[in-house]
């Protein structure tokens, strides 16, 4: 569901290694904050990239054919896999009208829940390609787009029996909801479960929906609720069940009989899944329910994959799907500069597809990540050729399947199709590039996010720097769809290419500032408000958190003393405000270790009950209260001449409960919905 270009960050809105974690405690968080403050403008300011070195054979003359194809596949996925601490995967590969190859390696079930290991088998294991399954929702839209019987560009309104979330005045149309620019903020409640229970499209997407935060057609922004809007307005239209109309109208004629998006899967279909497991060594986790199929429920096998691939590029006796005309038109970038601006001076999104052209070949394509199978899939249309690769394990490092991807994908295209010309030089003169690179200087953050709720406190992790150099290039920490630094060389005004490499970024700029970065099709980085900075928020978040779990400890110490020393405790007003001021600040630290546990829990895909949340909110409100009584703490030491160390300590208590005040309203930890 969550798609390849999430990762971090892709995953950067997005997904740490689990909820495992949420058990570390909030004093070492403390420490980490105020470590992370300090270090991210270093390293935006000293890294150098080095990127790691490709698992991938070099380029060169190679036939595209069934021996060569499995020749270099052999010889990369299974050293690849056991490297990567992956169970399994499998490859197909279609050029020319044919099927050239489909092989498997490792484990469907490796057997660490007792039994033998079972391998993959190409022709018969079953695989979930999570979000590559938004192609199959568009193709299905472009058929009723083909039959007249829906408009790209007339608002949604018109096939809908809800009203979606408004904050523009302008319509929201299907082109919109398929090339991610509706400007809907991410939802992850309910995005992926376990059980055997087949979700409602309808109520997924009805209640509680995302808001809008962006005006349509103008920041490319990933969206699953968009898609998945695309997916019930093709219900709606047809009179069937979503499931129902991409089995009778794509699957069946494409031949995919081995292919279903019903949740959970048909007895004929449901002995011959793969596991999926978090690496090969752990045991298998669950079947996956996607809460809303149409943008990642997919189960299919790789030949059928093969099949879907022939008939997106129109071949022949391959199972009609659309018309070459409306392929043309869903292959084809499909927003312009009105809209765009500049960011369309680079890689945008087709009516479904990604543009990942390489070497000079235009390469359209999809990923998709569910919590365990890790996919992509890339046509090549003017070479009539396509590529499906999916893994059913994590792997042992937060960026493993996305390198193995890389890995096929991009070896596949050096191999067959490597570049016939030098990269075109930049036409940005020195100057320039250095004046342009001042502008761009600053941080940014995702523009695929959740800024109406709790999570928008991610922003304050997940900053991208970008570092002018006196050169004029640009140093981006960490690189766009990457976990380290890279360079980046102005070749156009305001379009970027990464220096050794074929990326491109691009920008839209009103006047000296920066408006939007695009990275890649459906994804994009606007600058970050000064004051939600990790150099601004984790040192104010860190030092607050310090400073009141040192207050906890010395609040107690300091009574024992008082009691040595016969001294009394204060009474009436004074010692109800100290009291109050006591509980406010241990309410303000458990807030904050609830809120890092629930945000470790929902990043791993798992669901937190509103019952929960609302606690939490309840205990982060003692903390905001607590101010009051703090600042009469503060206003009694002075009044009766505590001494400077006594006013000192109430006065850095006042402070650190306003810090973390100020994070959490200016965070949404105390939004009224906590939809999520």
């Amino acid at each position: 569901m969550i798609p390849t270009y999430d990762l971090p960050t892709e995953r950067p809105d997005g997904r740490p290694r689990g909820p495992r974690r949420a058990a570390a405690t909030f004093a070492a968080l403390g420490i980490l904050t105020i470590s992370l403050a300090a270090a991210v403008p270093a390293a935006a300011a000293a890294a150098e990239p080095t990127p790691a070195p490709p698992i991938s054979a070099p380029a060169g003359a190679h036939t595209l054919g069934q021996a060569d194809v499995d020749a270099w596949l052999d010889g990369l996925l299974p050293a690849a896999l056991e490297t990567a601490g992956i169970a399994g995967g499998v490859v197909t590969v279609v050029d020319d009208g044919e099927i050239v190859t489909t092989r498997g390696y490792g484990y469907a079930d490796t057997g660490t829940t007792g039994g033998e290991a079972v391998p993959v088998d190409a022709e018969r294991t079953l695989f979930r390609p999570g979000s590559v399954s938004k192609l199959f929702t568009a193709t299905a839209a472009m058929q009723l787009v083909e039959s007249g019987d829906v408009d790209l560009d007339t608002d949604i309104a018109a096939y809908l029996d809800f009203d979606v979330p408004r904050s523009f005045d302008g319509p929201v149309t299907l082109r919109h909801l398929l090339t991610h620019t509706a400007g809907f903020e991410e939802r992850l409640a309910g995005l992926i479960g376990a059980g055997d229970t087949s979700p409602v499209l309808r109520d997924e997407l009805a209640e509680e929906p995302p808001e809008q935060v962006y005006e349509p057609g103008t920041v490319p922004a990933y969206s699953n609720y968009g898609n998945s809007l695309v997916g019930y307005i093709v219900e709606r239209v047809s009179g069937v069940p979503f499931e129902e109309y991409v089995e009778r109208d794509i699957l069946t004629p494409a031949g995919m009989t081995s292919s279903t998006f019903a949740q959970p899967l048909p007895d004929a279909l449901r002995d011959r899944i793969s596991q999926g497991y978090a690496t090969s060594a752990d045991a298998p986790g669950p079947f996956e329910i996607v809460g809303t199929p149409p943008a990642g429920a997919l189960t299919a096998s790789a030949p059928d994959m093969a099949r879907f691939m022939l008939a997106q590029l129109g071949e022949p006796g391959t199972g009609s799907i659309l018309e070459p005309r409306t392929l043309d038109l869903m292959h084809a970038p499909a927003l312009d500069e009105s809209l765009l601006g500049n960011l369309a001076a680079a890689s945008r999104m087709t009516l479904g597809f990604f543009d990942e052209s390489r070497n000079g070949h235009r390469i359209i394509g999809h990923g998709g990540d569910t919590n365990y199978f890790h996919s992509h899939l890339q046509l090549y249309p003017e070479e009539r050729t396509g590529v499906f690769v999916s893994l059913n394990s994590t792997g042992s490092s937060t960026l493993a399947t996305l390198e193995l991807r890389d890995a096929v994908l991009h070896g596949f295209t050096d191999r067959y199709f490597p570049a016939d010309a030098a990269p075109v030089p930049s036409t940005v003169d020195e100057g320039t590039a250095t004046e342009h690179a001042a502008i761009a200087e600053g941080s940014y953050v995702a523009a695929r996010g959740m800024q109406s709720t709790f999570l928008a406190s991610l922003e304050a992790f997940s900053a991208t720097q970008i570092t002018a150099r006196e050169d004029g290039r640009l140093l981006i920490t960490p690189g766009p769809l990457s976990d380290s630094p890279a360079l980046y060389e102005e070749v156009e005004p305001w379009v970027w290419r990464e220096v050794d490499g074929q990326r491109t970024i691009t920008m839209r700029v009103a006047g000296d500032r920066v408006e939007a970065i695009g990275i890649e099709g459906a994804f994009t980085m606007l600058p970050a408000q000064p004051e939600r900075t990790p150099g601004v928020a984790l040192p104010v978040l860190g030092v607050s958190a310090l400073i009141l779990l040192v207050a906890a400890v010395a609040w107690p110490v300091g009574a024992i003393v008082r009691r040595v020393r016969h001294r009394s405790l204060p009474e009436g007003a004074r010692g109800l405000s100290r009291i109050l001021t006591k509980v406010a600040g241990v309410c303000a630290v458990l807030a904050l270790g609830g809120w890092t546990a629930t945000l470790l829990t929902v990043m791993g895909l798992e669901d937190v009950s509103e019952f929960s949340l609302r606690q939490l909110q309840v205990v982060q409100a003692i903390g905001v209260l607590g101010i009051v009584p703090a600042v009469l703490q503060v206003v009694g030491a002075v009044r009766h001449r505590h001494g400077w160390r006594r006013i000192l300590g109430t006065v850095l208590v006042v402070l650190a409960l306003a810090g973390i005040a100020w994070f959490a309203i200016e965070f949404r930890l105390l939004a009224p919905s906590v939809s999520y």
